[in-house]
């Protein structure tokens, strides 16, 4: 049942990081990067670089991608300007070698045109506003080749908005971030809210005319964790006509898991041992686990925070957006783009009806990319 419905409505997924993957096996050469790995070939096993393929992607019932031009923090001014133009153009570079796979797209007419020539409608989703370097010509350059939406900031705060991951500094949006929502609701591009504090979500909230997104948050009140999204913000997404797509990230979905990594972490200083370091983290890990299993993520720890912003915001107010290649593990039975089925099924067997499920694999998110272009076009 869960193949009939992803045929119906494939999924549409807010965000994966492929292109960074690609980059960081390749370098910065977007040509070589688009080139370095066989993406019609199944990658699997232990020798796996990438959560995705075309292959996985066909058997996820994967229809449409917003792929991340993603940009680090430590890219600040011209350099992340030119680091998100290199991924943008690696992005086009995978479409114009797998034609037969791949198509961009720009609008929801032509994702949906896409899906059903049975294509990967491809698009675009800039994350991190450190990249337009505090210019608003560069938002719209980067709307003109393809970006539909920016993820307001990343890791850090930017000088006009803040992250969830930062000490406050703007208290939300400055008068400049607000004008680059307003700007971003001209164009009709989406306003992403994944990683922005909720003093921004709020601030956003209240300047935007169109919806927002995020494009790879879950819910805070399921797990308390930064990177999720507040109830209140959730409920307000039904009077902006927004969508949460809902993510996978294990430390973003499981309150058990953070609690035994920060008493890993804790064991670790105790030690006199530095738990940022990947080799300390992982003789650390395979020695707690041991003793102390590590607790499990699977699907049905994501089923509870589809099911909590289905309560909250509304079934016409959620969405997927995985992060595959974004994080280094990911739940059991959802180790990679071929596992949205099994989440399909789940869902299915607590009583959600196909119509359901379909708003939540794609027709939300086209929704919302047709009233933002509704908007723009209004303005």
């Amino acid at each position: 049942m869960s193949r009939e419905v992803l045929r119906a409505a494939p999924i549409l997924d807010g965000h994966n990081d492929l292109p960074w993957a690609l980059r960081k096996i390749a370098g910065d050469d977007p040509v070589a990067a688009a080139s370095v790995l066989d993406l019609t070939v199944e990658q699997a096993g232990e020798a796996m670089r990438t959560h995705t393929d075309i292959a996985r992607l066909r058997r996820g019932g994967v229809g449409a991608q917003f792929w991340s031009v993603y940009v680090p923090c430590g890219f600040t001014g011209h350099s992340a300007v030119t680091a998100v133009l290199e991924q943008i153009e690696l992005v086009h570079d995978l479409a114009a070698r797998y034609p037969q796979d791949l198509r961009i797209a720009v609008t929801a007419h032509e994702v949906e045109t896409a899906m059903a020539d049975g294509k990967v409608a491809s698009l675009l989703g800039a994350e991190g506003g450190h990249c337009i370097a505090e210019s608003l010509g560069a938002l719209r350059a980067l709307y003109r080749l393809g970006v539909r939406y920016m993820t307001l900031t990343h890791n850090d705060n930017v000088p006009w908005a803040d992250s969830a991951t930062d000490e406050p500094a703007v208290g939300g949006l400055s008068d400049f971030g607000r004008e680059v929502v307003r700007e971003m609701n001209r164009l009709g591009m989406l306003v992403d809210l994944s990683h922005v504090a909720p003093s921004t979500m709020r601030d956003a909230l209240d300047t935007s005319v169109a919806p927002v997104i995020f494009s790879h948050s879950s819910c805070r009140a399921v797990a308390d964790h930064v990177r999720n999204v507040p109830d209140d913000v959730l409920a307000r997404l039904a009077g902006n006509g927004g969508v949460c797509m809902v993510t996978f990230v294990p430390r973003f979905v499981s309150e058990e898991l953070v609690a035994w990594d920060d008493d890993l972490k804790a064991e670790l200083v105790r030690d006199g041992r530095d738990p940022e370091d990947a080799e300390v983290w992982a003789e650390g890990l395979r020695a707690r686990d041991a003793r102390v299993p590590r607790p499990k993520v699977t699907v049905e720890t994501i089923v509870k925070h589809v099911e909590h912003a289905r309560e909250v915001a509304g079934i016409d107010h959620i969405g997927l957006g995985g992060d595959y290649d974004g994080v280094s593990e990911l739940p059991e039975g959802l180790k990679d783009v071929s596992g949205y089925p099994a989440l399909i099924a789940a869902l299915l067997e607590r009583s959600w009806s196909p119509e359901d499920c379909a708003k939540l694999t794609s027709r939300n998110a086209l929704r919302v990319l047709r009233d933002a272009e509704q908007v723009a076009a209004k303005l």
